[in-house]
């Protein structure tokens, strides 16, 4: 598979933080990646099982062959990203800090005298 260029001059812009980029291309390369594997497994469990009866365990299914190949031929999520990434399709916010409530200390009992 051929590599592509990339224009660095993408980053090198004062609107872009170049490692907030680079964070948010691999979250979504992650994102991309876990629905092809969903798609995947989805795709493999509707192919019909042979039981042990029918044949050698050597033997390979060409349906999940072929499903296979189609898979390893389409874009790689890292390209999927970057492409968004480029394209300004990928956008990103920060998470709102949670406000944790602050409780109040108890105010201190007076010590109460000891008996003798």
């Amino acid at each position: 598979m051929a590599l592509k260029p990339i224009d660095l001059e993408f980053f090198n812009r004062p609107d872009k933080n170049v490692h907030e980029c680079i964070v948010a291309a691999s979250r979504r390369a992650r994102q991309v990646n876990e629905e092809i594997k969903i798609e995947f497994n989805q795709r493999v469990e509707m192919i019909t099982v042979k039981t042990e009866g029918e044949g050698e365990e050597n033997d390979i299914n060409p349906d999940q062959l072929k499903i296979s190949l189609e898979f390893e031929k389409r874009t790689k999520p890292t390209d999927i990203a970057l492409t968004e990434l480029i394209t300004d399709q990928l956008t990103w916010r920060y998470r709102e800090k949670e406000e944790v409530p602050v409780i109040p200390e108890e105010e201190p009992t007076p010590d109460e005298p000891e008996e003798a």
